[in-house]
């Protein structure tokens, strides 16, 4: 029987219509034998955020999603962003095609953004020798943009594998770079009186598949994460800004001119501030579909959100969270912080499916795995 190809393969993953429905294991699909994974990872990340370039971190994270997706040239391939790092699934005939732009992120990420990125490209073979597994479903986020969950574990044990130098993607040459068109990192970092950013990893306790399904309900109905309640970015909060940080990150991406990137940025102010469009462009539509394609939620072999909570709600989170650790049914880290932070892939400011890849600024997702429990 004939293996399916990358896009195939997506195309036949059902798409759940809402957070909760992905808490199920019966709406996953095992990714097919002989498929792989890629995973990437910033090495000593926290330092890196501890020194402010939490920026150039997410860019380095969300760089092999965008050159994968230039290099194939359409979005069909299953992925998530992970703050330091990220991971995809692929079939065989993508091996080269990605072994090349995982090569070339890794050259681009030690020349352009002094950091160490590791990679490797793990066979799912390997990782069901050592009882894992990668399974997959599709998540509605908006019209125009689906993500992915990922659950079994496989991605945690190639994180491992990759760590421990098994799989190991080597550098390019000097000066050979993956074509990242579209990686911006042009927002400001996002904040809101009052509130507290969270991150916040949730995963079965040692020794256990999975979380009760009945306290992951409890969890997400806790912070609302399945009627936007504790979204981070409300649509009133995504603002063109100018000046702008970033633009320097996203000319060593894309190799544009920075003059003509603050051109680019000041136009959008402009835009925005009049509420004037251009051509295909309306700043206010733009920004009302960057609230909704943000990744604020996932599942990634566990639950991780980035939450806007208010003292009282991130209190009552805590105490939940420290509950049903105490008894045994799950493992947390959570990380505190004033701003969120977007690193976008945006195609084609003239369509919808510009992707936005959120994570907290003041340590984020690495701050919280680090501090597991």
């Amino acid at each position: 029987m004939e293996k399916p190809t990358t896009s195939a393969f997506v195309e036949s993953l059902p798409v759940l219509q809402t957070f909760e429905e992905a808490l199920s294991v019966k709406n996953y699909i095992k990714v097919p034998d002989g498929w792989f994974i890629a995973v990437t990872d910033v090495v000593r990340s926290r330092d890196v955020i501890k020194d402010g370039r939490f920026k150039a971190v997410n860019m380095a994270g969300v760089a092999m999603i965008t050159g994968v997706m230039n290099a194939k040239e359409y979005h069909n391939i299953p992925y998530i962003f992970a703050g330091d790092g990220s991971a995809i699934a692929f079939a065989p005939e993508d091996l080269d095609l990605v072994r090349d732009v995982l090569s070339r992120t890794r050259t681009w990420a030690k020349e352009e953004l002094a950091l160490e990125l590791r990679a490797a490209i793990v066979p799912i073979e390997k990782i069901r020798e050592q009882k894992a597994d990668v399974l997959l479903t599709g998540l509605y986020v908006s019209e125009a943009i689906k993500n992915y969950a990922f659950i079994g574990r496989g991605l945690a044990l190639a994180e491992s594998l990759m760590k421990a130098g098994e799989f190991t993607v080597d550098p390019a040459p000097s000066g050979e770079y993956p074509d990242l068109t579209g990686l911006s990192c042009r927002w400001m970092p996002i904040e809101r009186q009052g509130y507290t950013i969270i991150s916040l990893i949730v995963e079965a306790a040692e020794g256990k598949q999975r979380i009760p399904e009945h306290l992951t309900i409890e969890l997400l109905d806790l912070v609302e994460a399945d009627t936007t309640g504790g979204h981070p970015v409300p649509e009133e909060q995504v603002r063109f800004k100018w000046p702008v940080d970033g633009l320097d990150l996203e000319s060593k991406a894309t190799g544009d001119g920075k003059f003509k990137l603050y051109c680019v940025a000041l136009l959008a102010w402009v835009l925005d501030k009049t509420g004037w469009s251009l051509g295909d462009f309306n700043p206010h539509h733009y920004r009302k579909q960057l609230a909704l394609n943000t990744d604020y939620r996932k599942i990634h072999d566990g639950i991780r959100m980035t939450l806007s909570l208010d003292q009282a709600k991130l209190s009552e989170l805590k105490a939940f969270l420290e509950k049903n650790r105490a008894a045994g049914y799950l493992k947390y880290g959570l990380s505190e912080q004033d701003q969120a932070l977007l690193t976008c892939f945006v195609p084609s400011i003239s369509s919808d499916d510009h992707y936005h890849f959120m994570d907290g600024a003041g340590g984020g997702y690495a701050a919280a795995a680090s501090n597991i429990h």
